[in-house]
């Protein structure tokens, strides 16, 4: 395998099966000209994706390999990581759909962990098909946190819009109980980490929503916002950490007050996800911060009620692609950056100019 310089191998897990991820992948790469500067490599079956290109009469070519040294630059390649047969019944749930979902998954990220590949993009799965006794995590966030170094955090990304989340996928019920000054505090300083060096903001400007209405409106509605939120913030800020909040979450975002921060931080998923897939749904990506490693996932499910009709918007899934391989090249330049100080001063001089 001979890599061109710009052309980054972005390996894909298929998700489920039955969904509209393999649609979305296919269709994503229709697009002759998004292979002039990346390589897909896509986990699963090349028999399995031959079938669901015809069923959706698709004309991209697919290129069958039995392992990533086989891998050919500006193909789309398909390494078969299973040789049986899989029963495809779209929009249906179905647990061994599941468990190849599952095997697509773990493969690419062993790829992703032993730099066969650069970057990462899932196809959604099904949260519920995909439990066994080998795998025993709420979904793709929580088992890449344990097997890539770093600390993975929720960040969804459209655009200059980033929302991020100081807690995921837990009971509204549990919400408190996580939040801690330690947790804030580790959450923050992750996204301020991938704002300088993934989204290449020298200076982030990062706002968080309170957990309480009108951000407990001093202790009135709920104490953590004063008693755990605030001290938190405080500490950030004075090291240095261009930080503001807690905002009262009802209206920061109809009143356009997350126009002015590079990222906004919510204190649970809802609070965050209702408003960005309002705003930017179809457009979104779902990008995994903090990590050594690199993975974006569409902003949607796997979409059982339109899985096989071959109407799924591809659109999330190719900005996924994108952001995954802005990111790449956003680190490799923070890389060369850190080896100089001379640059990153210059970097910082030339930004106060348009600030």
């Amino acid at each position: 395998m001979t890599k061109q310089a710009e052309n980054v191998i972005v390996g894909i897990s298929i998700g489920d099966l039955n969904g509209i991820g393999t649609e979305v992948l296919l269709k994503t790469f229709e697009d002759a000209r998004m292979l002039e500067f990346c390589t897909p490599v896509i986990f699963g079956n090349f028999k399995v994706l031959s079938f669901i290109k015809k069923t959706f009469q698709l004309t991209c070519n697919l290129h069958g390999i039995d392992t990533l040294e086989q891998l050919v630059i500006g193909k789309i390649n398909v390494l078969n990581i299973w040789k049986e047969g899989v029963n495809v019944d779209f929009g249906k749930n179905d647990e061994t759909v599941g468990k190849y979902a599952i095997k697509s998954f773990t493969e690419a990220v062993a790829a992703l962990k032993d730099n066969k590949i650069d970057v990462l993009v899932t196809a959604p799965i099904n949260k519920y098909n995909i439990q066994s006794e080998d795998f025993k995590f709420p979904g793709h966030t929580d088992y890449l946190d344990q097997e890539l170094e770093g600390d993975a955090l929720m960040f969804m990304v459209q655009g200059d819009l980033r929302v991020g989340l100081l807690t995921d996928h837990i009971p509204v019920n549990e919400v408190s109980s996580h939040l801690t000054e330690e947790l804030i505090r580790k959450k923050i300083l992750t996204i301020n980490t991938s704002l300088k060096k993934d989204f290449k903001i020298n200076k982030p400007k990062i706002a968080v929503l309170g957990v309480n209405p009108h951000s407990g409106d001093n202790g009135v509605i709920g104490k953590e916002d004063d008693v755990v939120v605030k001290p938190a913030l405080k500490k950030l800020f004075e090291e240095g950490v261009m930080v503001f909040g807690p905002y009262s979450a009802d209206s920061f975002f109809g009143s356009g007050q997350y126009e002015k921060y590079d990222a906004v931080i919510a204190a649970y998923h809802d609070q965050g996800l209702i408003p960005f897939k309002t705003l930017s749904f179809g457009n979104g990506v779902n990008y995994t911060a903090g990590l050594e490693g690199i993975r974006t996932s569409p902003d949607h499910g796997t979409g059982y009620d339109i899985a096989g009709k071959g109407v799924a918007d591809n659109n999330s899934f190719k900005e996924a692609v994108y952001l995954a391989i802005d990111v790449y090249h956003s680190r490799q330049e923070y890389a060369e950056l850190t080896k100089n100080p001379l640059k990153i001063r210059e970097k910082q001089e030339e930004s106060k100019k348009y600030s």
